[in-house]
């Protein structure tokens, strides 16, 4: 793959909304080598059947790397030698970033960190990728003040990131509607 053909995409949407299956659809027609990073955190048993029903579902010939923070650190010297870096989701780099942090400036700081490193590597060209995030900003009014800053803050991270895609897509009922 050449870095003329070497692009960002972000893949928006709500739950079940076939997010990440899309963007392992995408990496497939992409060719070359994949590799996936996945967030995600086993904390409890249903988190951990999510996670195995994931791994399942991708190619055995995909590489994994799980990075519930710190990605841009975990990824740095592996990307030159894949041709596409999946990244799913982003919706939970985040959560783990804010932890149980409810101070917004805090919590803003330090996902703004996360995702400006990230942005940083990928600006490198070593690598398509291709980034899950949930769009939050669709619902009711969280209640309580830490998913109200939680909401903000993945809605300026999706923000960030959809001004440095190539391509941004909703999905709604397992279609992709093609924003960018």
């Amino acid at each position: 793959m050449t870095d003329a053909l070497k692009k960002i995409t972000l893949i928006l949407g709500g739950a079940r909304s076939g997010k990440s299956t899309y963007a392992q659809q995408l990496a497939a027609t992409m060719g070359g080598k994949v590799l996936f990073c996945a967030t995600a955190e086993p904390l409890d048993a249903e988190m951990q059947s999510r996670i195995e029903q994931h791994r399942s579902s991708r190619p055995l010939d995909w590489d994994t790397v799980e990075a519930s923070r710190d990605i841009s650190a975990a990824l740095h010297k592996m990307v030159a030698g894949y041709d596409t870096v999946i990244i799913d989701c982003i919706t939970l780099l985040v959560a783990n970033c804010i932890g149980e942090n409810t101070n917004a400036d805090t919590a803003e700081q330090l996902v703004h960190g996360e995702i400006t490193t990230l942005i940083n590597l990928m600006q490198l060209k070593h690598s398509s990728y291709i980034l899950v995030s949930n769009e939050v900003g669709h619902g009711l009014v969280p209640e309580n003040r830490l998913g109200r800053v939680y909401r903000d803050v993945l809605g300026q991270a999706n923000q960030s990131l959809a001004a440095q895609a190539d391509e941004v897509y909703l999905m709604v009922a397992g279609l992709p509607l093609k924003l960018k």
